[in-house]
């Protein structure tokens, strides 16, 4: 590898106070290619099938790709990667900003924590030096606080920080980690996994150049995907919106969840879109070597207080908005700001409580359960108020923080209105008129989350010209290419959005690493990462009775909106499901089968899922 690596693997073990490195194998790095692929590998390999994910046992793998740090467009994302406490399955989540490019100028490709600090510390990687320090100081403060509080004490606000709130502290099962000022790795619960080590924050500051190994193309391609870039029609929208803008396409269609997804048309939705968001915003944000910009800082005044927030995003206005029936912006906004500094996910947040909202509207849980709060839907200070229980673990907040589980498992009688998959609440896309996001959902390996496979648009614009086989072919094509993006350390807004042909990546990674490829053999590449976390959870449970969406997808007809009357019907989705087995090849179980895991060069998977009597 003639570029792209650094070449080495940071390893801390927490418990001994103790810091190693490595240096990966050529074959195992090049097959795996970087971020995700070597996390996913790293828990196959290192973390034991009866692991207690909160347990010093439970590794947490970050990792960059090898074109993270780079001028190719928004390189600056990193993968985090371990077992989740919500799922108790195979769990990343991906952080842009520019933590995973000052990574590699500090000298690394990843780094892994395992065990457990007798004392809250942080860890501090810089330039090559790597020290754990003492975090009493920082232990109870808020992320975004932490943040501001070690760029002071350090002299330096040009380092990079990624740190845990109360909520992962408290071990709240959706706890994340905030970098940036309001870059979240969130969903899957990794800022309880820190806060499980006494893990505060994690510094790095790094001055090293980036290899590459062809210098001259690498930059013809570069520029190439920058001007491509900046002649596209919707840039315009995507620097002044963001993700915002898609409250109003989602609610012009019919898919935007509402009141907890009983609705998919939000009466007030304009009100909490892309258009309002501009009246408080005050610039533009990006991630590292990004030209979309489409972060978005938005101040609100409180009082003799501001309310500083990058956002809110699409799936932040959704769940803490129109599923939880909230009308306002500023309040969106709040409590943007809330979870930023709390620590928990926006997405699991929103969806919880709009769950309880309408439980409790539906008589299932009443003020007894809730501390004394109105739990409706558009009360936008109760929103707050639990928001904070949450995160301190506190009278109802303390069942939440368990996640959807422990909701359903305290109320069984909320079972049936639980919007989540594999134990992962749904992010903000209503399938009801969707076969192939309700699968893309379902099959997601980490539960019920967008970020594998975006097919709504298509699979709305052809309701019924497509086959099974056509939506699944589409699932399955995104499962491979938007997981890659994670692999090679880029984000995927700008191929999705803005039309960068994919195939330009490959040119990137040869061009960078000096090993020739083509997109079909890091497509292939990507297909094993996904089969190797198929695995990963196959060995921990995971089977067919666990690809299926919500309860209510079946159910509820579509009330009212363009899509008035829509409902995924059970014997359809069945037929889509065996067609997507059989398209991967994965038996009726959902397991892959041995000739798939050899074609794939995962023999030592198929022979330890031989073993476990899986296949």
């Amino acid at each position: 590898m003639n570029g792209g690596y650094m070449n080495s693997i940071l390893r801390i073990d927490l418990s001994k106070s103790k810091i190693s490195e490595e240096k990966p194998v050529e074959d195992w790095a090049v097959k795996y290619i970087g971020g995700r692929g070597w996390g996913a590998r790293k828990v196959w390999e290192e973390v034991g099938v009866e692991v207690n994910p909160l347990g010093p046992d439970n590794l947490i793998f970050f990792g960059s790709g090898p074109l993270t740090g780079l001028l190719v467009p928004s390189a600056g994302k990193m993968s985090i990667v371990s077992i989740s406490p919500a799922t108790g399955i195979y769990a990343d989540s991906s952080v842009g900003g520019a933590f995973g490019a000052e990574l590699k100028q500090a000298g690394y490709d990843a780094f892994t924590l395992k065990g457990v600090s007798k004392k809250p510390v942080y860890i501090m990687i810089d330039d090559g030096d790597v020290e754990i320090r003492d975090a009493k100081e920082y232990w109870g403060l808020g992320a975004l606080t932490t943040e501001e509080r070690l760029k002071k004490d350090l002299g330096d606000n040009d380092v990079h920080v990624l740190s845990i709130g109360p909520a992962g502290e408290n071990l709240v099962k959706f706890a994340c980690m905030t970098s940036d000022y309001g870059r979240n790795a969130g969903r899957t619960g990794m800022g309880a996994i820190m806060g499980s080590k006494r893990v505060k924050a994690i510094v790095v500051r790094g001055f090293k150049d980036i290899p590459i190994a062809d210098v001259d193309k690498f930059m013809d391609i570069a520029y190439e995907s920058y001007r491509t870039i900046s002649e596209n029609e919707f840039l315009d929208i995507w620097q002044r919106q963001g993700t915002l803008q898609v409250i109003e396409w989602a609610n012009e269609r019919g898919v935007l969840p509402t009141r907890n997804f009983q609705e998919t048309s939000f009466e007030q939705a304009e009100e909490i879109g892309g258009d309002k968001m501009e009246e408080v915003k005050t610039t533009d944000r990006a991630c590292f070597a990004c030209p979309m910009t489409c972060g978005n800082y938005c101040v609100i005044k409180e009082g003799d207080t501001k309310v500083v927030v990058e956002g809110p995003e699409y799936e932040t206005a959704a769940m803490l908005g129109s599923a939880c029936g909230i009308t306002d912006l500023k309040t969106v906004i709040r409590a943007n700001n809330l979870c930023d500094d709390l620590g928990i996910d926006t997405i699991s947040s929103g969806n919880l409580i709009g769950l309880l909202m309408e439980a409790y509207e539906k008589g299932i849980i009443n003020k007894e359960d809730t501390g004394g709060i109105e739990l409706k839907f558009g009360n936008g200070e109760a929103l707050l108020k639990v928001l904070g229980m949450i995160a301190r673990r506190e009278g109802i907040g303390d069942i939440i923080a368990g996640g959807v589980k422990a909701v359903t498992e305290r109320w069984k009688d909320t079972k049936p209105l639980a919007m989540q998959t594999k134990g992962l609440e749904q992010s903000a896309y209503d399938t009801r008129a969707s076969p192939g996001m309700a699968l893309a959902y379902a099959t997601c390996d980490v539960g019920a989350h967008h970020s594998r496979a975006w097919v709504i648009s298509k699979d709305l614009e052809m309701q019924d010209k497509w086959t099974a086989e056509d939506r699944a072919r589409l699932v399955i094509y995104h499962q491979h290419i938007r997981p890659l993006f994670d692999c090679l350390g880029v984000c995927r807004l700008e191929w999705i959005e803005l039309s960068l042909d994919e195939s330009i990546y490959a040119d990137f990674y040869t061009t960078v690493t000096g090993i020739k490829t083509t997109l079909k053999e890091l497509l292939e590449r990507s297909e094993a990462i996904y089969n190797l976390t198929r695995a990963i959870n196959v060995v921990r449970g995971i089977s067919r009775a666990d690809d299926y969406p919500p309860e209510r997808v079946f159910c509820d007809p579509v009330p009212s909106g363009p899509l008035k009357g829509k409902l995924l019907q059970r014997e359809e989705y069945d037929e889509l499901l065996d067609t997507y087995y059989r398209l991967r090849g994965w038996n009726d179980k959902g397991i892959p089968t041995k000739e798939t895991l050899t074609r794939l060069g995962l023999e030592d998977v198929s022979l330890s899922l031989e073993k476990n009597g899986k296949i």
